[in-house]
């Protein structure tokens, strides 16, 4: 297989129950590798839906049509953005396909408004964790953002708007 170059990608809005699907396995994959999934992942993962109803979106990166990465962008309160939920297929990982994500991510949440964006990982993560410090995250107290729902949660960044 040869390698794709990232200026491919397209990110945008879920469009359906396909990229619903798409979203919800994509995050599967992940965190079934690392971690055991909590209710607060399904909850999330049975209803992106919520998340566009409730002010924010669910984007999906495509590559030659097909979904390969995701995020959502959790309003919290108006103004106020959990980055959540975002994985690229291990198929192609290392192509900066999470820096294409993440970029989108952030030109959204500013176009949406948004006065604060944060976010919860794990340390485990430890590849995430880095990108997200590339892109401008810092680390924070968990008491400065608001409560993450997940039990693995043990890094806490925001990002400067």
């Amino acid at each position: 297989m040869t390698q794709q170059t990232v200026s491919a990608i397209v990110v945008a809005p879920m469009a359906g129950p396909e990229d619903a699907r798409a979203f919800k396995d994509l995050n599967l994959e992940w965190i079934e590798a690392f971690f055991a999934v909590e209710a607060a992942d399904l909850a999330t993962l049975d209803d992106p839906q919520a998340i566009v109803e409730h002010g924010g979106e669910v984007l999906i990166a495509r590559l030659d049509g097909a979904a390969i990465g995701c995020v959502a962008l959790v309003q919290e309160e108006p103004g106020v953005f959990e980055l959540s939920k975002m994985a690229v297929s291990p198929r192609f990982r290392g192509r900066g396909i999470g820096r294409v994500v993440l970029t989108a991510a952030i030109d959204r949440v500013r176009a949406l408004g948004a006065t604060e964006f944060f976010l919860a990982s794990n340390a485990r993560l430890a590849s995430a964790v880095h990108l997200y410090e590339t892109m401008g995250f810092v680390h924070v107290p968990p008491s400065e953002l608001p409560p993450s729902p997940y039990d693995r949660a043990d890094v806490f960044m925001r990002y400067p708007l």
